[in-house]
């Protein structure tokens, strides 16, 4: 197996099925506008739709890592601000 775990975890995970390409999105707003989509019509995941949205994305910023470049680092940490508004969430609360 030539893919890491996490990559694995990412692309085949039961918790969503994520739109193609939402974690290189530029913009903040819509890599959370797509996470929330993704939650909200998942039928597998094991949380509430906003957590299964953070935790999704929570867990591509980790395991990426020293792989993410600063500026797509800055947008995917934007889009947990970004999720907690779409989703009625205070910053910081989650």
């Amino acid at each position: 197996m030539t893919e890491k775990w996490s990559q694995d975890v990412t692309e085949h995970s039961d918790a969503l099925d994520l739109e193609e390409g939402v974690f290189t999105k530029d913009d903040p707003k819509e890599v959370a506008k797509s996470l929330k989509r993704s939650a909200e019509r998942s039928k597998r995941r094991k949380a509430d739709p906003y957590g299964s949205a953070m935790s999704m994305l929570t867990f591509y910023i980790n395991r990426a890592g020293k792989g993410l470049d600063a500026k797509q680092k800055r947008v995917l940490e934007d889009a947990k601000d970004e999720l907690r508004k779409l989703f009625g969430r205070e910053p910081g609360s989650d």
